[in-house]
């Protein structure tokens, strides 16, 4: 009994590792990269009711999760276990086997993301040094350093990672609200789009994936003193403080913009 009571309390984290799992998950590449181009091609309303859409898919599904951890006792799993114990090994496997594939997706994305972070930089490169870089040449090394120091340390330092990704996520919203556009607009339309904008239809499609992630702290299940609070209070707080700066992101582009 006292191994099964060790084994169930993992490493004993608490809400903070699920919130910053999620939160950092949610306040990612999209963001960043493609928020001013959904301002500029769908307008502010147009951009918020995306943000409605996605939410009214993923605030449900954290209401759902939470339910689900409340009632049942949540091991090492994550969303697999919770799913398997809830509706059956065979719905269980079939979801665990396209969560797996979202996850191997989700690494080249965040790849590809983190090395497009540094493209202004490639022409300095290029005059200085005299060839051409390429986005590769600087996603691969630094996933791979990154996953051998953590696999190396174990979980703890994954969860001090948390604490400095969510860290750098909070300076740089910091610094982008406190910004002042060169050229900002004379008035305020909601309505505005660039000329020749793309449809809603693609600019949904592209924003989308800023939606996901929200249950990232769910596979710390197996490393928590108690899952079954730290999993639906860290999920939903999460999910819900992504769509406030999402909507405050917004507002600050449209009032930024020319």
């Amino acid at each position: 009994m006292a191994k099964r009571r060790k084994r169930s309390s993992g490493h004993g984290f608490g809400t903070a590792p699920v919130f910053l799992a999620g939160i950092s998950t949610i306040l990612g590449a999209i963001l960043f990269l493609r928020f001013g181009y959904a301002v500029g091609h769908a307008g502010v309303l147009g951009t918020l009711l995306i943000i409605l859409i996605g939410h009214a898919i993923t605030i449900p599904t954290g209401l759902a999760i939470a339910e689900i951890a409340t009632n049942l006792k949540v091991e090492g799993g994550g969303e697999y276990y919770i799913i398997s114990r809830s509706f059956g090994m065979m719905l269980g496997g079939t979801i665990g086997l396209s969560l797996y594939f979202s996850q191997a997706i989700s690494v080249a994305f965040y790849m590809i993301a983190f090395a497009e972070a540094f493209t202004p930089l490639f022409g300095w490169v290029e005059q200085m040094l005299g060839f051409t870089p390429h986005t590769w040449m600087i996603s691969i090394p630094a996933t791979l350093l990154l996953l051998l120091i953590i696999l190396k340390k174990g979980a703890n330092l994954g969860v001090t990672a948390l604490w400095v990704v969510a860290s750098i996520l909070g300076i740089s919203l910091l610094f982008f609200f406190l910004g002042k556009a060169p050229s900002p607009p004379e008035t305020f339309n909601p309505m505005a789009k660039v000329s020749n904008h793309d449809s809603f239809t693609t600019v949904f499609a592209i924003i989308f994936p800023a939606f996901t992630g929200m249950t990232a702290g769910v596979g710390l299940s197996g490393d928590l003193r108690n899952p079954r609070k730290s999993i639906p209070l860290g999920t939903l707080a999460a999910t819900i403080t992504g769509m406030i700066v999402y909507v405050l992101v917004v507002f600050k582009l449209a009032t930024s913009l020319p």
